[in-house]
């Protein structure tokens, strides 16, 4: 199922999620800024097993609590985010609140952090900021074009035109136990499903 919503969405949206694609962005006549304003509310994510999500705009509090497979792009989240989190890939390219990764046991978080504040607000009782590999990059690299596809997010398309220098500004967020598990099975994480996206004028 690929579902498409123009507009905001209340707590809990995608709660459950197990395969579906959802795109979500602001009303055609919003003047704003998305990356400033919650365009979904708590608790979204809640307990997804898989699945891809778009969000053209920022997220309430504890986003993609016990995500265990889905991949989601989001421009913003609030407190408690990726909370108990097993698995799946959150890629995040705006300011996150309090308490990030609490509890986080498996998966991959991208943060994309312009003010260096993730330091701050990070839980390192079971994380790590880890070192991004080419993997990494090419696995984020492809969040953005598919975020800047589905949704014309222009906070992708800024950080895809200037990717060399934006791509420094990225933080990498693994659980401890998740990463010696891959180094032990020589696995490189996330692996990215193919999607037949058509590309879009600027060439990604």
């Amino acid at each position: 199922m690929h579902f498409i919503l123009e507009g905001e969405a209340n707590d809990y949206f995608g709660k459950g999620l197990s395969g579906a694609t959802l795109v979500i962005t602001p009303d055609r006549f919003f003047n704003g800024e998305p990356q400033e304003n919650i365009i979904v509310g708590n608790v979204a994510l809640f307990g997804a097993t898989s699945g891809d999500v778009y969000i053209k705009g920022r997220a309430g509090q504890r986003f993609a609590v016990r995500n265990s497979g889905a991949s989601a792009v989001v421009e913003g989240v609030g407190d408690n985010a990726c909370e108990y989190m097993t698995g799946g890939l959150v890629t995040i390219l705006g300011s996150v609140g309090r308490n990030f990764a609490a509890g986080m046991s498996g998966g991959v978080a991208y943060v994309y952090d312009q003010s260096s504040q993730l330091s701050v607000v990070l839980n390192r009782e079971m994380v790590i900021i880890d070192d991004m590999t080419p993997h990494d990059e090419h696995v984020l690299k492809e969040q953005l074009r598919d975020h800047f596809r589905y949704t014309g997010s222009g906070q992708a398309l800024e950080i895809l035109t200037h990717w060399n220098l934006n791509k420094k500004k990225f933080t990498k967020v693994m659980p401890v136990e998740y990463k010696a598990v891959l180094e032990r099975r020589k696995d490189p994480g996330y692996v990215l499903k193919q999607k037949k996206v058509v590309a879009t004028r600027y060439g990604f």
